[in-house]
């Protein structure tokens, strides 16, 4: 599991993005934005996987679908 992207990090991914678009970008920075995006994509894979990692799939005739109906599921979904 990756430490995550610090808001430092994010904030400089996007200053080389727009520096890049306007100006460009010397070797060194073109070096530094590859690294923060291989931290970025890195991190991104890792909670996406986490997300798909805790679905669950219920189907239609699963009891715990009745059981939650029956104790006013569909009340607090409705509302």
């Amino acid at each position: 599991m990756t430490k995550g992207v610090s808001k430092e990090q994010l904030d400089r991914i996007n200053e080389l993005a727009h520096k890049k678009k306007t100006v460009g970008l010397t070797a060194a920075e073109l070096a530094e934005q590859k690294e923060l995006y291989k931290i970025f994509l890195e991190d991104f894979r890792a909670r996406f996987k986490q997300q798909l990692d805790n679905i669950e799939i219920v189907e239609p005739d699963d009891p715990r679908l009745y059981n939650a109906r029956f104790n006013g599921f569909d009340k607090i979904k409705n509302n």
